[in-house]
């Protein structure tokens, strides 16, 4: 009774800690300031704004830190992210400090912080840092008036849509500052003199393919081979310029179409009823439709999107709005309905985000990215414009603007902006992600019923044996390989250093995928320990599992840890934990470096598309998990170890045993994959993974001596009195007549 008493004392010590800690992380949550805070300290504010000597204090309305000389300010630096989104391939933003001045001329230009894979993968960081060095000069002026493509894009091969995010972050953050302190003599862009125009739904009849190019509902961007050549040569590349398009001038390099499908008119013309009425059925309150339509030698599509999920040929730029398209927002269609259209390649349909501040009566621009290889992996790239404006007659006065007064209707826009202006960047990205977000909370739902009806799934050994493989599979190809969803102890360390310096939610809400496997990790600690994500929810051990699987039915051998060198390997992990923990209290930049011990990035995140040690530092874990099952996770892994700290908190013992277990029945520790069952028969709950494999042997009356046992007396009991006795699982067998 004493024993359980302390032991409910330490919960509940460890669960007013905890709570303790929380309140902490909201306090400092709540005092946080804008994220420019944390990369002003690493950053001369010479290097931004040169001349000046240090930063002002923080701006109060708007994001910025005035760069002073003598006291008098020069100019400010922001950062991007603050300003727009800029999400690039990982998912998460990229950070990048801008120094501006008083004529709103970009005056520094630093990349602080990204968390790109693709960059990652062969490209050297300072190769990315230098390209945005080079937008110090760019007058944004000429920007607001170009609708800000009145500069080259300096795009390096295979990173183009880091690049891009990069850039279009720069130029849109850049303009919305110059706006918002008045710079160079830009303004904020007037209200509308009228009331605002909304798509008119009442207007749906249908027009023919000659009737819907005639009015522009349907625009045209058309590119021959004399054509591209020639723009080319006026961009100036030498190396572009002598690898022409080859074939006849008068070929059709691109042929692309554009229109607005969501107004019901153009949608019924050129999708069709049904496939209008489907598109319908998709669209979310406050979304649009593009439809790009596209023929001849160039796709506008290109196969990017295949590697990364995203568009990176095309994107819709509208004022200080600008959409790169996911495949999540792509929907391919088959055919265009409109009479007397023409045959296409390629016909697509993208969704615009409600969130985006996209606005349909307005006059906007898609994108186009062509590029021409000069090397064997340099290419050189130029942009070209399709723009589109919704003819008039397809709109309407809104209804809801009619109500308001022209006295209250500049404060009711500058409200409603400055609403879009707060919506949280982790907000789209978690909209964007829904689906993703259902399939992996309902998987996380399936295992948690697994593990509250561990005794009724266990019975079946087979069935226990076939979804663990289906299970870790999923976990490996879909949670691992394809939405790169693998938790790391850098996310255990960046947390703790965010308590102690600003801490914010909105950081660790940048990855929805993450987020709910972390919150799914900490709500298992307290029931179940860390096995429940090491042993089922881990891609990196589903990884190590599923190999050793192969190795076994290839009849490779397994080799055995002897207990007394198994017993002092455990602590090795804990060792390597405390040692990054303790240089993430020096800096966490430096802690991230050194946590490359984790093979986490290099087999998962990465696929093997790493420099050669990190893939032979991988593959060498593996290759050793072939004969010792679960090698890593046993001594290796810093992620297990600060996950079996905190889940020494956990409420309950799920995990069943006999009195006999241990002494005299090795059976489940000698079966244990990972040996985390003691000699004596006790399981230790820091290195066991859950696999439930210990419960199948606990209720099988063919492998459990104490199943065995009771199975024998059942029987004998039977044959001497005819009376069926129930089994362990409730079961009666058919009565044994006695003879």
């Amino acid at each position: 009774m004493s024993f359980h008493r302390v032991q409910n004392q330490n919960w509940l010590r460890g669960l007013c800690l905890a709570l303790a800690i929380l309140a902490v992380a909201i306090t400092a949550r709540e005092a946080s300031a804008a994220e420019l805070s944390r990369f002003l300290p690493d950053t001369p504010v010479s290097e931004l704004v040169p001349g000046a000597d240090s930063y002002g204090e923080p701006g109060k309305d708007v994001p910025v830190v005035p760069a002073l000389k003598g006291g008098d300010t020069i100019g400010w630096v922001f950062l991007t992210s603050d300003f727009v989104s800029t999400t690039g391939y990982s998912g998460k933003p990229i950070h990048t400090l801008v120094g501006i001045d008083k004529d709103a001329v970009l005056t520094g230009v630093k990349l602080v912080k990204h968390s790109e894979p693709i960059v990652l993968v062969g490209i050297p960081d300072s190769k990315i840092k230098a390209v945005t060095r080079k937008y110090a000069g760019l007058d944004l002026k000429a920007e607001a008036t170009d609708a800000g493509s009145a500069h080259d894009l300096d795009i390096i091969s295979g990173a183009t849509v880091t690049i891009m995010v990069i850039d279009d972050s720069i130029i849109r953050s850049g303009l919305k500052v110059a706006k918002s302190l008045g710079l160079g003599g830009l303004k904020e862009d007037a209200g509308a003199s009228g009331p605002k125009m909304v798509i008119d739904p009442s207007r749906d009849e249908t027009a023919d393919w000659q009737s819907l190019t005639g009015d522009g509902s349907v625009r045209r961007l058309s590119l021959d081979v004399a054509q591209l050549n020639e723009a080319f040569v006026r961009e100036g590349d030498p190396r572009a310029i002598a690898r022409p398009e080859k074939g006849p001038e008068t070929d059709t390099y691109i042929d692309m179409y554009l229109a607005l499908a969501d107004v019901p008119s153009i949608g019924r013309s050129l999708l069709g009823d049904a496939e209008y009425a489907n598109l319908k059925a998709r669209l979310k309150e406050g979304e649009h439709v593009l439809l790009v339509m596209g023929r001849g030698r160039y796709s506008f599509k290109g196969s990017g999107y295949v590697r990364g999920g995203i568009f990176d040929r095309i994107q819709l730029v509208q004022k200080d709005v600008s959409v790169r398209f996911h495949d999540r927002q792509h929907h391919k269609l088959g055919e265009i309905d409109a009479e007397g259209a023409p045959a296409f390649k390629e016909m697509d349909l993208f969704t615009i985000p409600a969130d985006s501040g996209f606005d349909p009566a307005e006059e906007f621009r898609l994108q186009l990215l062509v590029q021409r290889p000069v090397g064997a992996i340099d290419k050189v790239f130029l942009t070209f414009d399709l723009g589109y404006r919704l003819p008039k007659s397809y709109l309407m006065v809104d209804p809801a603007s009619r109500q308001t007064s022209a006295a209250a209707a500049p404060e009711t826009s500058q409200v409603t902006e400055n609403q879009a202006a707060a919506q949280k960047l982790w907000m789209r990205i978690w909209k964007t992600r829904k689906v993703d977000v259902l399939i992996l909370a309902g998987a996380i739902g399936v295992l948690t019923l697994v593990f509250f009806f561990q005794m009724q799934v266990t019975r079946s050994e087979r069935f226990t044996f076939w979804f663990r493989i289906a299970f870790l599979t999923f976990t490996l190809v879909w949670l691992g390989w394809i939405e790169n969803a693998q938790l790391s102890v850098v996310n255990v360390l960046a947390f703790f250093s965010s308590l102690t310096t600003e801490f914010s939610w909105d950081a660790f809400l940048m990855d929805p995928l993450v987020f709910l496997l972390w919150f799914s990790v900490a709500a298992a600690l307290i029931f179940w320990g860390r096995g429940a994500f090491c042993g089922w929810l881990c891609p990196f051990g589903a990884l190590q599992e599923l190999t050793n699987r192969i190795a076994k039915l290839c009849r490779i051998p397994q080799f055995e840890v002897p207990w007394g060198l198994h017993e002092r390997l455990w602590p090795v992990k804990y060792m390597i934990f405390l040692a990054l923990f303790g240089v993430s209290l020096y800096s966490l930049d430096l802690a991230e470096h050194y946590a490359e011990v984790e093979p986490f990035k290099t087999a998962i995140i990465l696929k093997f598309q790493r420099a050669w040690p990190f893939v032979a530092f991988a593959v060498a874990l593996l290759l050793v998990g072939l004969f010792v099952e679960r090698f890593y996770c046993r001594y290796l892994c810093p992620l297990g170890a600060a996950l079996a700290i905190p889940a020494r908190l956990r409420m309950f013992d799920w995990l069943k045993r006999y009195r006999e277990c241990g002494n005299p029945c090795q059976r489940c520790a000698r079966e244990c994959m990972v040996q985390a069952i003691h000699p004596e028969g006790n399981i230790n709950p820091n290195e066991c993974l859950n696999c439930l494999h210990c419960q199948v042997l606990y209720q099988h009356n063919q492998k459990c001596p104490v199943c065995i046992k009771k199975l024998a007396k059942r029987k004998r009991f039977e044959v001497q009195t005819g009376i069926a006795k129930p089994d362990a699982r409730g079961a009666k067998s058919a009565p044994v007549p006695a003879e």
